[in-house]
């Protein structure tokens, strides 16, 4: 069996781990790590109660990878109560996203979860002065060329990355969840209507627009391409909040009131079919009917969805998953731009990848 295959089944059958011969369980470990997901695969087998049956030095390397991602999570607690400091005291409201969302709640999916960056949105209106701000209160441009800077100002959802010039911590400055020349383009203040007050007097998206946020970062905005991580996210955000039925009652108008149902749909399959994720028949149905793209579509998505979400590790590498790569690469920005600007954008990466290749 391939290895992504293998790193599919150990997240939606966890137990099934302790049978994986040793060939197998170092595949298994290798697309874990290279995913950053060795800590999260750690707790679904010991939920599955799978621990005791696997060797030591995999208890020690699942150790390893839970500290390294409890470490980030007090980093990344840290670094929310910092940004309450700058922006919230100073009148600046901010909704957590991701990952840093999921840490203040409390959420399930933290135990593991490590995170690159934290992750806020902004109202658009004083995203001005909140980049102003937050530049006169320790926080600089990450090194951008000149092109990548206005290709973020002009087409992004978001400003250039921002770095902490004493903590390093990485900040994503959001002013809504997609491009605002992107197929789809939900209205912002919904999100700001339905935001939730947490213990710690952050705030964050409501349960269904959380979900939808994963599941349009991951079909709609993303790559796709090594992106199991975000997959996780939305199938644990289910198994969670689904456990009240008002959350799938919810989701699917939610996604049309936000015109969100095909990125939810794709969420919706995949996660079941490759994850065992509980999604009432209902819901399916009602996505389908809703967001169902062609069947030639369905189809092409199916194969190289399920080949491009769990990275290769180098010696596994396939001519088929480069293609599948390639061609979801150039779906996520078509997507996201018109085509014109797209060709001439997707031409000068292609030309920087060659130069750069180049002895």
């Amino acid at each position: 069996m391939p290895p992504d295959n293998l790193l599919l089944r150990a997240f939606a059958d966890p137990g099934s781990v302790a049978a994986f011969g040793a060939e197998r369980l170092e595949l298994v470990l290798s697309q874990a790590r290279l995913a950053g997901l060795g800590a999260r695969l750690s707790y679904r087998i010991e939920d599955a109660g799978a621990t005791a049956a696997l060797p030591d030095r995999v208890h020690t390397q699942f150790a390893a990878a839970r500290i390294a991602a409890e470490s980030r999570r007090r980093e990344l607690e840290w670094e929310v109560n910092r940004l309450h400091r700058t922006l919230t005291r100073a009148g600046y409201p901010m909704l957590l996203l991701k990952g840093a969302a999921y840490a203040m709640a409390g959420l399930p999916l933290t135990r593991g979860r490590t995170s690159g960056d934290i992750d806020i949105m902004v109202p658009g209106d004083r995203l001005d002065s909140v980049e102003k701000h937050l530049l006169s209160h320790g926080w600089e441009w990450v090194e951008l060329e000149p092109y990548d800077d206005r290709y973020y100002r002009r087409w992004s959802h978001e400003l250039p990355p921002l770095r902490h010039r004493e903590r390093g911590s990485t900040l994503d400055v959001h002013h809504t969840i997609l491009p605002p020349r992107s197929r789809l383009r939900p209205d912002p203040s919904a999100f700001w209507r339905s935001a939730v007050l947490l213990a710690d007097g952050s705030m964050a998206l409501c349960p269904t627009h959380m979900a939808l946020h994963v599941a349009v970062h991951l079909f709609q905005d993303g790559e796709i391409a090594g992106a199991l991580g975000d997959l996780i996210d939305f199938d644990e955000l289910c198994r969670h909040f689904g456990q009240n039925p008002r959350y799938w009652q919810e989701l699917v108008p939610a996604a049309i009131e936000l015109g969100l149902v095909r990125p939810l749909y794709y969420a919706l399959r995949y996660a079941s079919l490759l994850l065992g994720t509980p999604v009432p028949e209902a819901v399916m149905v009602d996505a389908a009917r809703a967001g169902q793209p062609p069947a030639a579509v369905r189809a092409a998505m199916d194969p190289m969805v399920g080949s491009a979400l769990v990275p290769d590790p180098p010696e596994f590498s396939s001519p088929w998953r480069r293609v599948a790569c390639l061609c979801l690469y150039i779906r996520s920005h078509w997507l996201r731009m018109p085509p014109l600007p797209l060709a001439l954008h997707l031409m000068r990466k292609a030309w920087l990848r060659s130069f750069a290749a180049a002895p």
